[in-house]
């Protein structure tokens, strides 16, 4: 893609009703199964357990159907655009579950979590309902960093217990952020064998995903998403980096309240 839209693009999880406002949204609460990298650049996958949860008040949030799984509060700061602040969990770097990092004797980067803010604009686009989320997240472990994000999400179809969307997600990082997951000190690479490196801030990945649900039976419906998210800059070119393009892949069901 040569345009500004590669920059565009992620899905963690599936979502129901597709680029609506948040307050006209059903409460959802269920479980599905997801396939992903390692890590973003990983050639090996894993496979995990994942919550579909979604939770709106005038007040507070919960959820893991706009990217990661976060919760808040937020505000309606103008018609159709709102503000909040969140905490939100971060998956890390699991060495066992990746050959190559097990090859190359790398350390984990354990789970952890981080906070941010973040401003929300549902609008329409023609006929097409948008969500737009502009997102930082600061990790809460000492030196990890500072990430933004970029999230669009068009609804596309709606018809027989249907809704399709498109999404996509640009994530950035700082120097920090970027070191923590593909840098390489002098001391990793003496016994890892690889060579050391130490990226700086910029993008890290773009991504273009497809989410669906259909209606099963009044409370109940199946979940889905694809996506596919490329690398970019300074990630790219680490030498962790075993493979420039992705894929993740969520399949569920959730009850709706």
């Amino acid at each position: 893609m040569a345009t500004p839209l590669k920059y565009l693009i992620v899905l963690v999880l599936p979502i129901s009703a597709l680029a609506q406002d948040p307050a006209a949204e059903p409460t959802l609460l269920g479980a599905g199964a997801r396939s992903r990298p390692v890590y973003d650049g990983s050639a090996s996958q894993h496979l995990e357990v994942v919550p579909v949860l979604r939770t709106w008040t005038p007040l507070m949030f919960a959820r893991s159907t706009r990217g990661p799984l976060e919760g808040g509060f937020h505000v309606e700061a103008l018609p159709g655009l709102d503000a909040g602040v969140q905490l939100a969990y971060e998956q890390g770097r699991t060495t066992s579950e990746s050959t190559f990092l097990s090859a190359h004797d790398l350390p984990n980067i354990g789970k952890g979590g981080s906070y941010g803010a973040h401003l929300e604009w549902n609008g329409k686009l023609g006929p097409a309902p948008i969500n737009a989320i502009l997102r930082s997240r600061q990790n809460l472990k000492a030196g990890q960093g500072l990430q933004a994000d970029l999230r669009l999400t068009a609804g596309v179809f709606q018809a027989w217990g249907i809704e399709a969307g498109v999404v996509s997600e640009a994530t950035w990082a700082d120097a920090r952020s970027n070191r923590t997951m593909y840098g390489i000190t002098t001391q990793q690479a003496a016994i890892s064998g690889l060579p050391a490196f130490s990226p700086g801030s910029g993008l890290v990945s773009a991504s273009l995903g497809l989410i669906g649900s259909f209606d099963l039976a009044e409370h109940w419906l199946l979940v889905g998403q694809v996506e596919g998210r490329r690398m970019e800059g300074d990630a790219a070119r680490s030498p962790l980096t075993e493979k420039r393009s992705n894929l993740y892949a969520t399949a569920g069901a959730a009850y709706r309240f």
